[in-house]
């Protein structure tokens, strides 16, 4: 079986390293499917769901957005926040939503919402992934 190798960096650690037959990833335009040989390419990425395929099944890791490098041999995924589907945390993923909410409410025309609304997006795909793998279990 070909394969790729990726490595998924968060600001503070390597949270994925190896080989992969396939990498999915939440391009600003759409998922972006990556299988061995793939062009180069270089693209954004969106809060969501990073999917890396192995012959042991499949592992997802949580993205805050990014930038993904591809080669033919090899895909690099920077990311501010990178967190491992399962050491997502529910409670926390639900108020930094509602803060996010609250302050879309509360703010005022001189206040610069593109932060807000990124804490908001963010909130909503690490929820949306943990609703993901809770449907898989049952």
């Amino acid at each position: 079986m070909s394969t790729i190798h990726v490595d998924v960096v968060s600001a503070t650690e390597s949270l994925y390293s190896g080989e992969v037959s396939c990498v999915f990833a939440p391009a600003s335009t759409g998922e972006l499917g990556i299988y061995p040989k793939h062009t180069a390419l270089l693209s954004i990425l969106k809060p969501g769901e990073v999917r890396v395929e192995t012959d042991k099944g499949v592992e997802s890791i949580y993205i805050s957005g990014g930038i993904i490098e591809v080669q033919p041999d090899v895909v690099t995924i920077f990311s501010d926040t990178a967190i491992r589907a399962d050491n997502l945390d529910e409670s926390k993923a639900l108020e930094a939503k509602q803060r996010a909410q609250e302050a879309i409410e509360n703010a005022t025309e001189s206040q610069d919402i593109s932060a807000i609304q990124v804490a908001l997006a963010e909130s909503i795909a690490q929820l949306q992934m943990i609703n993901k793998i809770r449907s898989k279990k049952i």
